[in-house]
């Protein structure tokens, strides 16, 4: 009869001329092959828990300890030999070479997506707009940062910094520090920024990678969180309501939607929509309107643009709305229509946009190309 044995892993028989040990523990070949990995660099065999490297690259511990590193801005596992330094001390941090190309004479230029600095408040308050602008198809570049750096920087510390995405091809994004509407409108270089993008080599809107975020601080709808919540309840209804409207303003497609800006889906009543938002929905971050951020509320539905009137009405769009929210009844705001909302605009440049959209109730206008 023929000697068998069970395998700890599956439970089933095999002959003992299959039997596999590893770790004290006795397996099939297949449950050997499908539980346990091999060091990429030395062949031994170890447990997925212990594997020092990646998926791609498994390592044990002694191997990666004795033959690698990780960047320490993004985490990439390096192989000695690939390893770039800022400067000569010997504390620098081991850098990939996308994370060095980053640097300029050791300061940091395009910072890690994780990077969030103090923030640095410009114009009066309490309604603040943050902006992230991503920008792609122009390389990842620390030199063409810089020139944009140098563009909104010129006489404050800091109005802008520059971020990795790994959501773009070849490019970076430019966050602005909390700023007043009327900050960016008057005193922002947009104008500026967006047309040296341009020249770099950049695209925004025609790079299909990319997106205009836009930050409202949430003190700017209320001191307590009651407050904050009866005015976002009704941003979030405004949305669900004109999804298709805004859909057409923010230049996404719907899968693009669906990707980065997902809706919540309509009720009857605002604070259904937030509750909903808060407790039965699991879109994360990847919402038209992020609720996940403790200090702000993010408008993520729009498209980025390198063409100023469209950076500039969105911004007023998002003012517009946050109006809406703050002056108006539940009762009230459900009774207004897009033709309603678009009458009530006054900005020139939201108003051009609006035209150019075909979203207003007057004719429309030529439209000039997106970047």
């Amino acid at each position: 009869m023929m000697e068998t044995f069970t395998c700890d892993n599956c439970g089933a028989s095999f002959p003992v001329s299959e039997r596999r040990e590893f770790s004290g523990e006795f397996f099939c070949p297949t449950c050997l092959e499908e539980e346990t990995l091999l060091c990429s660099r030395c062949g031994s065999r170890i447990w997925p828990d212990d594997n020092a490297g990646t998926d791609d690259t498994p390592l044990c511990s002694d191997c990666y300890h004795r033959y690698y590193t990780s960047c320490e801005r993004c985490g990439a596992l390096l192989s000695n030999s690939d390893v770039y330094y800022e400067s000569d001390d010997d504390d620098a941090p081991a850098l990939c070479y996308d994370c060095f190309q980053r640097t300029a004479s050791g300061k940091c230029i395009i910072h890690d997506y994780y990077y969030k600095p103090e923030p640095v408040f410009y114009g009066s308050g309490p309604r603040y707009f943050g902006v992230e602008l991503e920008i792609d198809e122009g390389g990842e570049d620390a030199q063409n940062a810089s020139q944009i750096l140098a563009l909104a920087n010129d006489t404050c510390e800091s109005r802008i910094y520059c971020k990795h995405d790994g959501s773009l091809h070849d490019g970076f994004e430019i966050v602005t520090h909390p700023m007043s509407l009327d900050y960016h409108l008057h005193q922002m270089p947009w104008a500026a920024i967006c047309k040296e993008a341009v020249s770099l080599g950049y695209s925004s809107h025609q790079a299909r990678t990319c997106g205009l975020h836009v930050h409202v601080s949430r003190k700017a709808f209320g001191e307590t969180e009651a407050q904050q919540d009866l005015c976002i309840a009704r941003i979030l209804y405004f949305f669900e309501k004109h999804w298709e409207e805004l859909l057409k303003f923010s230049r996404r497609t719907q899968r693009q939607l669906e990707q980065w800006a997902a809706r919540y889906g309509f009720k009857e009543q605002p604070m259904e929509i937030l509750d909903h938002a808060k407790k039965g929905y699991h879109g994360g971050r990847y919402t038209c309107v992020n609720l996940t951020n403790p200090g702000t509320i993010e408008f993520r539905i729009f498209r980025g643009t390198l063409k100023y009137n469209t950076l500039i009405a969105t911004l007023q769009l998002v003012n517009r709305i946050c109006d809406m929210a703050l002056c108006l009844s539940d009762d009230e705001l459900k009774s207004v229509s897009w033709t309603t909302f678009v009458s009530g605009c006054q900005n020139p440049e939201l108003v051009q946009y609006l035209k150019e959209r075909r979203l207003y109730v007057n004719e429309p206008v030529e439209t000039e190309v997106e970047i």
